[in-house]
């Protein structure tokens, strides 16, 4: 997906996986949870007490997130701890904050992925739906 500057942008299907990357962090519950993650090992119960959320919330987007390969967790004895697979996640984050920082609120304002349709889209599911 390299797309150096004046250089064409790849064909569609090259940019699949990306899109898939972004869907998969596109809810406040799995940034949450990534950036979490991103200070060190959590148990469900010590995300549950962060986010303020069931359980079973945050078992399906720490599922969601595994499917994407974005975290993995690690059994000891009967408790499982979560960690991201790949530090450069929270290179993109930051990345995404300095770009967030830079535009303002024009992402937050628009219409179709702005605040209002975020809040819509994590009323609606998780994962995918």
């Amino acid at each position: 997906m390299t797309m150096p500057g004046g250089i064409s942008a790849p064909p569609r299907q090259e940019l699949v996986p990306a899109a898939a990357l972004f869907h998969s962090l596109s809810d406040t519950t799995r940034l949450a949870i990534v950036a979490r993650l991103g200070a060190g090992e959590a148990r469900v119960v010590d995300l549950t007490e962060r986010l303020g959320l069931a359980q079973s919330t945050v078992s399906a987007h720490l599922a969601c997130l595994r499917d994407c390969g974005l975290v993995t967790g690690r059994p000891q004895g009967r408790q499982m701890f979560y960690s991201l697979t790949r530090p450069e996640l929270l290179d993109l984050l930051h990345a995404a904050e300095t770009l967030l920082a830079a535009t303002g609120s024009a992402v937050a304002l628009c219409p179709n992925f702005g605040a209002d349709a975020v809040a819509e889209a994590d009323r609606s599911g998780v994962c995918g739906e």
